[in-house]
């Protein structure tokens, strides 16, 4: 299969070679090592018990071999990590190693941080621009940038086609199957992280049955602020024998660790003159294939609106697993611009915008998700009243949709369909 470039690789191009060490971080299957292959003289796979044996029985072998060294899985013998940093101290040129790794460090193990050493990029499933369907006409960039660019370009995606990338994941290698072959991919990546990701990364699974639960309740509170004690009650719905909270905190902070769960964060500006803003994160899994598999519902099922019973009270299910694809997609393109994503909600839920991008100089895009195709006044509000209260520091509002155009509205809003929108 050819290489299929990603957005991260724009970023390497530009600090690769004046950074001694990079790694690469993200979940099981979203193309690390095929990213950074691209780029290695030598490869140490520590995921393979012999390599991992040598590493371990000379733990310098690692800064002998010919650079660029890439280092994959390295979080499974974590005394890399150490060598590698020391390695930089010696000689911090440009271009040395890249690690990749699919779950972060245990908490017992006692490593450096490598701040100021090694440079930490994550790495998500395919971006819908990274699907190659439709040529992006929109920069995300140029919008957080403040550049007020020119908006225009035409979709063919339509609302059966984003339920089509839903469903097929971003996942490079699992994406391509036919519809089978992939579902029994996805139902064997769920039972993966169950079964033996979890416990190879320092989590004994008691009660596999549990974990998945609690997995599928969480799927199913995608794209919400829904509280943990409402996901282990979903989970645990006529269970006697019920985990504990701190047993369902273990879960959360174990999957995390794995990147499975890609929460987006409360945006909170640093010059605050909003008041009353929550502070809990919007659930999403690190795909929204496996938050429909886990909950059970297909193309069919999506479109005639299976699955909304368990919807925020604001949207259709099939809206939440769309902004869960706008999101994996937005925070790819976000590290290109330099630009940290959150969400806003005030604690009276009275006020909400899915996703604001804050950039250089404090500098914010406010960006409002509709499944629908049109935007009506009322779908603007929300982003009209941030300008209200911040001013010029928004530099640019957006709607993404399912629709065919991008435009400008007279009051400056910017409407984009997904598939039109790139880095």
């Amino acid at each position: 299969m050819s290489y299929r470039p990603r957005v991260v690789d724009r970023l390497l191009d530009d600090l690769f070679p004046d950074l001694a060490a990079i790694a690469l971080e993200g979940a099981k299957g979203v193309g690390k090592t095929a990213t950074a292959l691209q780029r290695a003289a030598t490869v140490i796979s520590l995921d393979v018990p012999a390599q991992r044996e040598i590493v371990a029985a000379d733990l310098d072998y690692v800064a002998r071999v010919d650079p660029p060294a890439f280092i994959d899985e390295w979080q499974l013998y974590p005394a890399v990590w150490d060598r590698v940093r020391r390695a930089v101290d010696a000689d911090p040129r440009g271009g040395q190693f890249l690690l990749a790794g699919s779950a972060g460090v245990a908490p017992e193990a006692r490593i450096h941080s490598g701040a100021g050493r090694i440079v930490s990029l994550a790495m998500r499933p395919l971006s819908f621009a990274e699907r190659a369907i439709v040529e992006p006409t929109v920069s995300l960039s140029e919008l957080v940038a403040g550049s007020r660019p020119r908006i225009g370009g035409r979709s063919d995606v339509g609302l059966s086609g984003y339920v089509d990338e839903i469903l097929a994941s971003g996942f490079p290698g699992i994406r391509d199957l036919p519809e089978r072959a992939r579902n029994i991919q996805l139902d064997s990546y769920i039972t993966r992280i169950v079964e033996r990701d979890l416990p190879e990364n320092g989590f004994n699974v008691r009660r596999p049955a549990a974990v998945r639960a609690w997995l599928a309740a969480y799927a199913a509170a995608t794209a919400t602020d829904a509280a943990y004690t409402k996901i282990l009650d979903a989970a645990t719905a006529g269970v006697v024998d019920k985990p504990s909270r701190v047993t369902a905190d273990n879960y959360r902070e174990h999957l995390r660790r794995i990147f499975v769960l890609d929460p987006v964060e409360a945006w909170v500006p640093v010059f605050n003159p909003l008041k009353r803003l929550t502070q809990s994160p919007k659930h999403h899994l690190v795909d929204p294939a496996l938050a429909a598999r886990l909950v059970g519902v297909g193309k069919t099922g999506l479109l005639q609106g299976a699955g909304d019973r368990v919807a925020a009270s604001t949207g259709t299910w099939l809206g939440a697993l769309f902004e869960s694809l706008v999101a994996q997609s937005i925070r790819a393109y976000a590290a290109t611009a330099s630009a940290r994503v959150g969400h806003l909600r005030t604690k009276q839920t009275d006020r909400e915008i899915d996703l604001i991008l804050e950039g250089e100089d404090r500098q914010v895009v406010a960006i409002e998700i509709k499944l629908s195709q049109t935007v009506e006044d009322k779908d603007v509000r929300h982003l009209n009243w941030l300008h209200e209260q911040i001013g010029d520091r928004v530099a640019d509002r957006l709607i993404i949709t399912t629709g065919e155009h991008a435009f400008r509205r007279p009051d400056g809003v910017a409407v984009v369909p997904l598939a039109l929108l790139g880095p």
